[in-house]
């Protein structure tokens, strides 16, 4: 493994450090959306799945001490808004719920729970969006970075 050192000896943020960080997670406005800024800081090792790719790769070079705003492209976030992700439910599935735009509910699938959100009611269906809540939008990772511990690449596990 090569360890990314700065001038300072910190060592630098790479697949396999073990990271403490504060992190923000706000939108193009400003937004907080997401913080652990008022709870523990959170405590990672760099490829275990604990966060998406695209934000653990934002992360790579910065060491202790460092604060970014990172601008994150959907794709790097939480992924594309998919129209496929978008489905005409039958209503009387929904018996038991007083329906309207916005109310989020849960099905069972084969690996646990599937989040939707409902988006229109028409006289005999229901739309509701699969998609995560932040598909398709821009995030800024604002993060503040405690500490960085070198790690052993080959004690991650593999993501697929």
């Amino acid at each position: 493994m090569t360890d990314i050192i700065t001038s300072s000896g910190l060592p630098r943020i790479s697949s396999g450090s073990r990271v403490t960080l504060h992190f923000a997670i706000l939108l193009e406005t400003g937004e907080e959306v997401d913080t652990t800024r008022r709870r523990s800081a959170a405590v990672f090792t760099v490829g275990d799945g604990s966060l998406l790719p695209g934000f653990e790769e934002a992360l790579f070079g910065l060491q202790a001490g460092d604060d970014a705003q990172l601008l994150l492209a959907p794709e790097a976030a939480f992924g594309p808004h998919r129209r496929e992700n978008v489905q005409l439910l039958a209503r009387d599935r929904f018996s038991e719920l007083e329906l309207e735009p916005g109310l989020m509910v849960s099905f069972a699938a084969p690996d646990g729970e599937l989040p939707g959100v409902v988006t229109r009611l028409f006289e005999k269906t229901v739309e509701v969006d699969f998609n995560h809540p932040l598909a398709g939008r821009p995030i800024i990772f604002d993060v503040s970075i405690l500490a960085v511990e070198d790690g052993d690449p080959q004690n991650v596990p593999a993501t697929s």
